[in-house]
């Protein structure tokens, strides 16, 4: 278990917030969204934070003036990103590329990068003023699609957050902006990877037809038969790292017919029972477990280098907390292997089609519980000069700042070069006391 320094306090001086705009003209028009990027679950914004150390080299250089003046540019290539969301009709979301800009705050904290402690995971103190909600800012309709505060560190390293709206771009789309912004604030000329928005490939079917019976990741009434979980009020967020021993121990319980697993696989199965025991459910309870997919490479032709909106689905399994908690790791394990083997052509095409017939639905998060894979998404790709970040990722711990349902897997590296892959979540007191001693049972024989 990773432990942060959640007393720190420090004090963060915010210049006035700016709108930044296109370098250069941008074309006027309006760009629908995809039917997979207008879906309520992605009606609201996405933070993410870096952290970067003193570079000597570029002690000449305020990272602000350099990422305030890169973003100009890169904006030129991601207009729509400068425009505002309308709803026409049927809730139908477009982009009016108005080029009004995007928000941006230069900031200083009297802290050091070193205070925040060796490995830097959330949840972060004082992230509210390292990602300050401007007022009128964090809307879906005719508000900025895209905030960014650069907040200088009394060392000489920053602090990058941004907040994206999440109808734009999933987390691929996401680091395909923030890393081309890296790439014009080391003065490039264009990105290395240009954009390319053809939304109109994830439109749904005409006439659309759903041709998986089961969707139920998907649903427009509440079923009272699997009601989600209850949770206490005393709510522990904790943040473990599992490093190749830790992920060496997991495999000693895989079977050899699935030896081949993921280490994503086999982490996502180990949470999964292990937080289900934690919890003690009714024994028949039905536990639901839910993955984003990143589906680009399972259509065909495969979406093209560049597309930067939406393209993630999200397979579910099940099973009753009796044979989680009872039945080896092995059977979560099958569950989520199998779950991942259905994401086809097909599925995603009949997602699309779901989506666009029940515009007013949202993901099912009845006794749900969810882990994203960010490791290979490239947060540590991110450089804006300084070199690359000594932590990459999300902001908070988990969908929508709720880490009750929904955790993610980052990649993290400390100031030793230690590498691992980080999760956090939240559990009741007494659960995540029974969570970490259910997991550290299967972590005994680690050196």
């Amino acid at each position: 278990m990773l432990q942060t320094n959640t007393s720190l306090t420090f004090k963060v001086r915010r210049q006035a917030p700016e709108l930044i705009t296109p370098a250069v003209p941008t074309p006027r028009e309006l760009k629908l969204l995809s039917d997979i990027d207008d879906q309520n679950e992605h009606r609201y914004q996405v933070p993410t934070i870096q952290f970067f150390p003193r570079n000597p080299e570029m002690e000449d250089k305020n990272p602000a003036a350099v990422i305030r003046e890169a973003l100009a540019k890169v904006l030129v290539f991601y207009y729509p990103f400068a425009g505002r969301l309308r709803e026409g009709s049927g809730r139908k979301l477009m982009v009016d590329c108005t080029a009004e800009g995007a928000l941006f705050t230069e900031a200083e904290a009297d802290v050091t990068l070193e205070e925040f402690g060796d490995r830097l995971h959330p949840p972060f103190p004082c992230i509210e003023e390292l990602l300050y909600d401007i007022p009128g800012s964090n809307g879906i309709l005719d508000a900025p699609l895209l905030l960014i505060q650069v907040t200088r560190l009394s060392c000489g390293g920053f602090i990058f957050a941004s907040r994206m709206n999440h109808t734009m771009c999933d987390g691929q789309g996401a680091m395909q902006f923030l890393i081309a912004l890296g790439e014009i604030a080391r003065c490039a000329s264009q990105p290395s990877i240009l954009p390319v928005w053809e939304r109109e490939l994830l439109f749904a079917r005409d006439p659309p037809h759903v041709n998986f019976t089961d969707h139920p990741e998907y649903k427009e009434k509440p079923n009272s038969k699997h009601p989600q979980l209850k949770m206490d009020d005393q709510m522990t967020q904790k943040t473990f790292l599992f490093r190749p021993s830790e992920i060496s121990a997991l495999r000693r319980f895989v079977p050899d017919d699935i030896k081949t697993c993921t280490t994503n696989e086999i982490l996502t199965a180990s949470i999964w029972r292990c937080r289900t025991i934690a919890l003690e459910p009714n024994p028949e309870q039905e536990m639901r477990f839910m993955f984003p997919v990143n589906a680009r490479a399972k259509l065909n032709p495969p979406l093209p280098i560049g597309y930067y909106g939406n393209c993630v689905v999200h397979p579910l399994v099940r099973s009753t907390a009796r044979d989680l908690s009872t039945k080896p790791l092995a059977h979560a394990l099958r569950l989520v292997m199998s779950a991942k083997s259905i994401v086809t052509e097909e599925f995603v095409r009949s997602t699309v089609d779901l989506l666009a017939i029940r515009r007013w639905t949202s993901l099912n998060f009845e006794s749900t519980y969810a882990i994203s894979n960010l490791t290979r998404v490239g947060f540590n790709e991110i450089n804006f000069g300084w070199g690359k970040a000594t932590y990459a990722g999300p902001a908070f711990g988990g969908f929508a700042f709720n880490p009750e349902i929904f955790s993610y897997l980052v990649s993290s590296t400390n100031s030793k070069g230690e590498s691992g892959i980080m999760i956090s979540l939240s559990l009741p007191k007494a659960a995540m006391e029974k969570f970490m001693k259910e997991l550290n049972k299967m972590l005994i024989y680690v050196q």
